[in-house]
């Protein structure tokens, strides 16, 4: 037994646990503990080792030292399984859910109620469904199939599998990332309604205004290693950030704006799709970053998918410096210059099975063919060291495979692989998703850079601080339309929100101040 039982109130602990990986030293004598009846905030920059403990924890690695407690007494976990069937749930950034199968059906996957050794049918597994979802005041039909929610309804599927195990302890890892405010406040809410005098909650977010909101204490961990834990209430957020990554951080505020008579490089007009856009104009010049604001589901990221041809366009026209063209597929867009940064990085943006090198020099592969068809391999292995030490990319070296850095890193590799490129349209679609504090400066910096050496932006964010503050003009998005355009001087909050309300019907010269070229 522990000395645990001296503090009865502490529900998790980890004491002394380290893990290490070919070349990297993953966590050193880290510890943590979990109160009963809290929320504890663990935040970190990525790769700092929170995903590892998390893993840990559930099963899928082994401590190579340490040790965990569970009330008072020793937690060996054998696997994810194991771990649930102990009162450990945990919830991990990337969803694993069924897509075909209905939401009763991803709940109880593997343990379908029976009699006898008998399925006892749809009927009971619902019922039983419907009596959880009830229970957790969730929004959802245990009869609806998976694939056809929203990624909010979709999270609180994976809530309501989480804790239909009647967990103790819930470890929640970056559950927001892709939700708006008023779904993080129904998260919030079931996260007070799961907390008891029995239970707590582990809680990971790269959102600092969230752990006010949410958390007790906050615990601290840097390249591998516990730093410190802080009441929430007594502490500030840039007490937090500088225990995060060891230094300051200094906001860069965005570019004067962009300069009177220059190009306009890409025009857009009456753009339509079969899904979902209609009659969109707008335009983007030289060295602007354009935002694109607008709750999940207006259609940001539809627009951004037409535009490289990755969805097709049904009407409407495009223009590249006031030459018209008809982009089919993303590679003939790449050579038009316009590389696209998706928000689905792991399917969409990487070869996760490939090592960083090849990764970041994916998108200009053709352009280091030397004669008779050899690449130029140095040449290649010098411009990823470069870019992965420019964007401070934490990685062994080059050689490391990309599914093995943290989600962060993994988007500065997307990011480096369209600045290998050289491409004058950039289209960013969440580009610091799951980036923690530290790596959005550089990003934004990074952002601010581009735009002064004369690059064009289009950046979609779910983060309206982060719209409000990196762009020259703002296009907010409702329902597959354009509801208004807002310049940096008179975008605030409350107006963003305001045409990211607006239904359809409601769209008019009155609430669209935009002229009919589509730049104020």
């Amino acid at each position: 037994m522990s000395d645990l039982s001296a503090q009865p109130d502490l529900l998790l602990e980890a004491r002394g646990v380290g893990k290490s990986f070919p070349g990297v030293r993953a966590l050193q004598d880290m510890h943590i503990e979990l109160r009963r009846g809290e929320v504890l905030a663990l935040v970190g920059e990525n790769g700092a080792g929170k995903s590892t403990l998390m893993k840990l924890l559930s099963g899928i690695y082994t401590p190579d030292e340490g040790e965990f407690f569970l009330e008072g007494e020793p937690l060996r976990v054998s696997g994810p399984r194991d771990a649930l069937e102990q009162g450990i749930s945990i919830i991990h950034q990337e969803f694993n859910l069924m897509p075909d199968l209905t939401v009763a059906q991803n709940i109880y996957i593997g343990r379908e109620p029976r009699s006898g050794g008998v399925f006892l049918g749809e009927r009971a597994l619902n019922a039983r469904a419907a009596e959880l979802i009830d229970r957790l005041h969730l929004p959802l039909d245990p009869r609806q199939v998976v694939g056809n929610l929203t990624v909010a309804k979709q999270q609180m599927v994976e809530i309501a599998k989480a804790l239909s195990y009647d967990a103790k302890v819930l470890i929640m890892d970056e559950p927001t990332a892709a939700l708006n405010d008023a779904e993080v406040q129904v998260l919030h809410d079931l996260i007070r309604r799961f907390r008891t005098p029995d239970t707590g909650v582990i809680y990971i977010s790269h959102r600092m205004d969230e752990l006010k909101a949410i958390s007790d204490r906050i615990t601290v961990i840097r390249d591998g290693r516990y730093v410190d834990t802080l009441d929430t209430a007594t502490t500030s957020m840039g007490e937090v950030i500088a225990r995060m990554v060891g230094r300051e951080i200094t906001s860069e505020a965005v570019p004067e704006g962009v300069r009177p008579g220059r190009e306009t490089v890409l025009s857009v007009r009456g753009l339509s799709t079969k899904a979902l856009l209609r009659d969109l104009s707008f335009d983007l010049q030289e060295g602007e970053i354009l935002g694109f604001a607008g709750l999940m589901g207006a259609g940001r990221t539809e627009v951004a998918r037409a535009l490289v041809g990755a969805d097709p366009v049904e009407s409407g026209s495009v223009m590249l410096r006031g030459k018209p063209v008809r982009i089919t597929s993303p590679a003939e867009a790449a050579r038009y210059r316009i590389g696209y940064l998706s928000e689905d990085r792991k399917h969409l943006g990487l070869l996760l099975e490939q090592d960083v090198n090849a990764n970041v020099v994916l998108s200009s592969i053709r352009d280091l063919f030397q004669a008779f068809g050899f690449v130029r391999a140095k040449a290649m292995r010098e411009k990823s060291t470069e870019l992965v030490g420019s964007l401070r990319i934490r990685t062994p070296s080059i050689d490391q495979t990309v599914k093995n850095l943290s989600g962060g890193n993994q988007q500065k590799v997307v990011i480096a692989k369209w600045l290998v490129k050289d491409c004058d349209i950039l289209i960013f679609d969440e580009p610091t998703r799951g980036i923690d504090v530290g790596a959005k400066e550089e990003i934004y910096r990074l952002l601010n850079q581009l735009a002064a050496q004369g690059k064009s932006i289009i950046m979609i964010s779910s983060e309206l601080p982060e719209v409000l503050r990196m762009s020259h003009r703002i296009v907010v998005m409702s329902e597959g339309r354009i509801t208004g355009q807002l310049g940096a001087d008179e975008a605030t909050q409350e107006s963003v929100m305001h045409f990211a309300t607006l239904r359809p019907d409601e769209i008019g010269p009155e609430n669209n101040p935009a002229t009919e070229a589509g730049v104020r």
